[in-house]
C-alpha cells in the first residue's frame, strides 16, 4: 500500500495539468481547421490518402495505410485522411483535394502546437463520437510522451485504428483501451475514497463498532471518488477486470488501514454512565 501510494503522489502535478488542458480542450472549437492558407503546389499530382510532407511514415507504412484507408472507405463509407506537416502545409488546398464533408477525417499530424495530433471532424461523426471523445484521443496518443515511447508514426497509426474500431461498432463514448496512467489515477482516487470510508466508520462512542451515519453522511464524496472516478473509467473503456478488481481491493484495503490508523490517533469520548448503574 505504501508503494501504491508513493507511486500515485508524485503524478498528481501532471494529472492536474492534464486535466486542465482537457477541460480547455472542451471549450475551444473541436475541428477547428488546421490550415491557414492555399497552397496547392504541395499535393500530389495522383489520387491518395496520404500526404505525407514530414517524413515520418516509411514508404512500406503509407503504402500501407493507403491500401487500408482506401478499403476502409469502400467497406464502410467513412472517408479517413491524413495529413503530416511541418515548415510547409497546403492549407485549405487539402478541402477541395479530397472532398471533405460531414462523413469525413482529416488527422493533421504537425508537432508545432505541441501535441502531435489534429482532427478536422465531420459533421457525422460528431452523433457517433462527442467532441469530449475526440479531445481525449488527442490527449491519449498525441502527447510528447506517447509519441516518445511509440514514435510519431505510432501515434499517427493508433489514434486511427482507435477510430476505425468506433466506427465499426457505431460509435464511441470514450477512447477504448486503459493506459497504465490512466489506470494509476483511478487506483489512487479509489485509495483516497477508502481512506475517507475508514476514518468516517471510526466509531466514536465505545459501545458502537462502525459509525454507519458518519459512512452515509460521506457517501457523496468516497462514492465520486471510487465509483465515477475509479470504476466509471474502467468499465467503459475495457472488459478486462482485473483493474478493476484492484481498484476494488485498493479501496477496502485503504478503508481497513485507516480505519485500524485511526484507533490510533483519535481518542474517543468515555462512555457515560447511566442512571441508576
Amino acid at each position: 500500500m505504501a508503494n501504491t501510494l508513493g507511486r500515485c503522489w508524485p503524478q498528481w502535478p501532471l494529472r492536474l495539468a492534464a486535466m486542465l488542458l482537457l477541460l480547455l480542450g472542451l471549450l475551444l472549437p473541436a475541428g477547428a481547421p488546421a490550415w491557414a492558407y492555399d497552397n496547392p503546389d504541395l499535393l500530389p499530382d495522383h489520387a491518395t490518402t496520404v500526404i505525407d510532407l514530414a517524413r515520418i511514415l516509411t514508404d512500406g507504412q503509407r503504402s500501407s495505410l493507403e491500401t487500408e484507408l482506401d478499403g476502409f472507405e469502400q467497406s464502410s463509407g467513412w472517408k479517413l485522411r491524413v495529413l503530416t506537416q511541418y515548415d510547409r502545409t497546403p492549407g485549405q488546398a487539402v478541402k477541395d483535394f479530397w472532398k471533405l464533408d460531414e462523413r469525413s477525417l482529416l488527422l493533421v499530424a504537425d508537432e508545432r502546437g505541441g501535441n502531435l495530433l489534429n482532427f478536422n471532424v465531420g459533421d457525422a461523426l460528431f452523433a457517433l463520437m462527442p467532441r469530449t471523445f475526440w479531445v481525449e484521443l488527442q490527449t491519449r496518443y498525441g502527447n510528447q510522451y506517447y509519441v516518445r515511447d511509440h514514435g510519431r508514426d505510432g501515434a499517427i497509426l493508433d489514434a486511427l485504428h482507435s477510430v476505425q474500431g468506433c466506427l465499426e461498432q457505431g460509435g464511441c463514448q470514450v477512447v477504448p483501451g486503459l493506459p497504465t496512467e490512466q489506470w494509476v489515477l483511478t487506483l489512487c482516487t479509489s485509495i483516497l475514497g477508502g481512506l475517507i470510508v475508514g476514518f468516517a466508520a471510526y466509531p466514536r462512542q465505545s459501545d458502537r463498532r462502525i459509525e454507519w451515519g458518519w459512512v452515509l453522511l460521506l457517501s457523496p464524496l468516497w462514492v465520486i471518488l471510487f465509483g465515477i472516478f475509479g470504476v466509471a473509467p474502467i468499465v467503459t473503456r475495457t472488459n478486462d477486470w482485473l483493474p478493476l478488481a484492484r481498484n476494488a481491493l485498493g479501496f477496502g484495503g485503504a478503508a481497513v488501514v485507516a480505519y485500524l490508523l485511526a484507533q490510533q490517533i483519535l481518542i474517543r469520548p468515555p462512555t457515560q454512565d447511566r442512571p441508576g448503574s
